[in-house]
């Protein structure tokens, strides 16, 4: 196939010779591999060394920094390092680094760990969702998301364990990034002490400065800019717009390791499906590798990865072959993987979005804003010139936004505001937030809130309200836990509960025919839909596999299926806690699917003729996606709850369990009027 690419400043359509190269930072001389030299060499090599003393200095003089340098320049792994060896965490002090996504905090952890000459764990450890590797006695450097530091304010409102914060990845700007900004300069307040490091790889560091600035304190706030250091990284597009990105993604990578010298390549799509298609696409291109060619070794990076398989990408690739790392947008700027030469740029992103007028929020994908765009491209030009190949032409990178709206202003925030309330924050007007959510959205969770018992009239917490703040769940999913105990099925809706933290259950192993997965598959079905099928695979795989072959010979994930056998273990501590009993209901799936309504009564929706449904809010029309038992068959009641939905060219909606309409009214629907069709 031949690449229809064209670079700017070469012969192409609409080609001008003044924008030949994009260069990110100042070009460098080239330098051995890294992985030559020890690990002090290496630190000291890293464009941040050269600013440490400053950076101290900052440190002590001011309460809030604000770190502005490119993606890879040592800014995660060694400024918790710096502070660390300057004594910053002496007197059982803790330096808290915090990431918005998983797989940042746990890789970075582990480089930090090898770093320091320690377990992992021990001084350096990180804890996410579900997973905490530290101790509160020995751990010096924590790296966590930054959610987990959010839900610590419920539990210790000063963090007073802490004696410096760094908030790193501030410009992806999170829901929780956002949430914590604003806590924290509340926090600051009471203990000024406390140091704040807001870290940023794009230049909006001035909105940070403002939002921290003190006008009666001139050494509340200041910026610190690292200077880049980025080889140049040529950018080619493709000439005509791509009807299968996730295909011509494979073919591009395919060609450079035909057409281009060493070097490995990064793909940039936007989830595990595309992922995985990608893989597939490639694996069949692999056996006609001619000899002379590097032998292509391709890798997946995504969050529902274990992190042991999330850490193979930073492995070096052996002699003679060549890593293609398949990822989202993880690797856009969390990570960094060394050896990267080649970007390929599908130009899409996944993210979440929240409709309040029908109350719905679901799974998009669109196009990467301007800034995404150059972040990914200089993901090439990290240890050596590189390339980025974008698959679309050149007049749509010129028509994307500037960049991606912060989370808080597209997301539902009925979770997030019942954590405010938890942290005494009743007057959300008064909350300091870096960018305010839309106020409908804001009415449409305290609306949610208080149909769902959580909020009293008066505004305040509710004693459930408290309780649900606390578990680390979605507040639908911790309402079911609790009135589990009204419906006497505690020990099943715990396991849903975990069943859904994860996704993937059901694969298709390698070389297995997809009919037959399909038919082991069904050994776990339940008529009555997704959720009591998902508990049936879970009984059955603690009741006789526990064991990779087991799952394999089942069409079932023994990774997925562990995990979720250890979140499960997590919040049953929760239920201990509260005294919830851990009642079976013998069997009794109607009385667990009124449980389950009680978690998702906002997720409603109705059957019609069309084999489509409408949603109870909204009206909006609704596909069943495959995976479904549902999606072949009518439920019987003609009526749905569902887990999530998702936007691709239609909206699916995915893990259904078909309910009985009047159980919709006893929860939160008390003033709707639902059609019985």
């Amino acid at each position: 196939m031949s690449l229809k690419f064209w670079k700017p400043g070469t012969a192409g359509p609409g080609s001008t010779l003044d924008r030949a190269t994009e260069v990110e930072g100042n070009v460098v001389p080239s330098a051995p591999a890294y992985s030559s030299l020890s690990i002090q060499s290496q630190r000291e090599r890293l464009p941040i060394f050269k600013h440490r003393e400053k950076l101290l200095y900052c440190v002590e003089k001011y309460g809030v920094i604000i770190v502005v340098g490119q993606t890879g320049c040592g800014k995660t792994t060694q400024l918790p390092q710096y502070l660390f060896e300057a004594g910053w965490a002496a007197d059982g002090n803790t330096i808290a680094c915090t990431q918005p996504r998983r797989v940042a905090a746990t890789s970075v952890a582990t480089r930090v760990a090898a770093e320091v000459g320690t377990v992992l764990g021990d001084e350096v450890g990180y804890t996410i969702r579900f997973e905490d590797v530290s101790s509160k006695e020995r751990t010096r450097i924590l790296y966590m998301t930054d959610g987990m530091l959010f839900r610590e304010t419920l539990v210790d409102p000063l963090l007073s364990r802490y004696s410096a914060i760094m908030i790193d990845e501030a410009h992806e700007r999170s829901v929780y990034t956002d949430l914590l900004l604003g806590v924290l300069k509340k926090i600051r307040r009471k203990r000024p002490s406390l140091r704040l490091i807001v870290s940023s790889a794009t230049l909006d560091a001035t909105a940070f400065l403002e939002y921290f600035k003190d006008s009666t304190d001139p050494d509340q706030a200041t910026i610190v800019s690292l200077e880049g250091r980025m080889y140049p990284v040529e950018v080619a597009y493709l000439q005509e717009p791509t009807p299968d990105y996730v295909r011509m993604a494979a073919q591009v990578s395919w060609n450079i390791n035909l057409q281009q010298g060493p070097g490995d390549i990064l793909v940039f799509l936007t989830g595990r499906e595309e992922i995985d298609r990608c893989l597939e696409e490639l694996s069949e291109l692999i056996p006609t590798v001619p000899k002379a060619a590097s032998r292509l070794i391709p890798l997946a990076l995504h969050a529902g990865l274990s992190t042991d398989e999330q850490l193979r990408v930073f492995e070096k690739a052996e002699r003679g072959t060549r890593k293609v790392i398949i990822s989202t947008n993880i690797a856009e700027a969390s990570v960094t993987i060394d050896g990267i030469k080649y970007v390929v740029d599908s130009g899409f992103v996944k993210i979440r979005t929240f409709n309040p007028t029908t109350a719905l929020a679901s799974l998009s994908t669109v196009p990467t804003s301007v800034a995404s765009a150059i972040q990914r491209a200089g993901r090439a030009g990290r240890t050596a010139p590189g390339v980025c190949y974008r698959l679309y032409p050149e007049s749509v990178f010129e028509s994307l936004t500037h960049s991606t709206p912060p989370e808080v202003t597209r997301i539902d925030m009925t979770t997030p505001i019942l954590q405010l309330k938890s942290l005494g924050i009743d007057d959300l007007m008064k909350f300091e937030w870096v960018s305010a959510p839309p106020s409908e959205t804001v009415l449409r969770a305290l609306e949610g809130l208080a149909a769902a018992g959580m909020i009293g009239e008066d505004g305040r917490l509710t004693v459930i309200g408290e309780q649900v703040a606390e578990c680390p769940l979605e507040v639908g999913i911790a309402r079911m836990l609790f009135m589990s105990k009204e419906h006497k099925c505690g020990e099943e809706i715990l396991t849903i509960a975990a069943m859904t933290s994860v996704q993937d259950v059901f694969i298709i192993p390698d070389g297995a025919p997809g009919a037959l997965a399909e038919l082991e598959r069904r050994k776990f079905t339940a008529e009555e839909g997704d959720h009591l099928t998902l508990l049936n695979a879970y009984n059955a795989f603690t009741k006789y596999g526990r064991s990779s072959g087991w799952c394999k010979s089942h069409a079932l994930s023994f990774r997925v299926m562990s995990r979720a056998v250890s979140i499960r273990g997590q919040l049953k501590k929760y239920m201990q806690r509260f005294k919830l009993p851990l009642d079976s209901c013998e069997g009794d799936a109607r009385r667990l699917r009124r449980c389950l309504v009680s978690g998702y009564w906002r997720n409603g929706a109705r059957w019609m003729a069309d084999g489509t449904y409408r949603s109870v809010r909204g009206n909006k029309v609704l596909h069943v996606h495959p995976t479904s038992v549902l999606f072949t068959r009518k439920p019987r009641s003609g009526w749905v709850i569902f887990h999530e939905m998702e936007e691709t060219k239609k909206t699916q909606i995915r893990i259904i369990t078909e309910i009985e309409p009047d159980w919709l009214l006893d929860h939160g629907h008390k003033y709707s009027t639902i059609e019985k069709r």
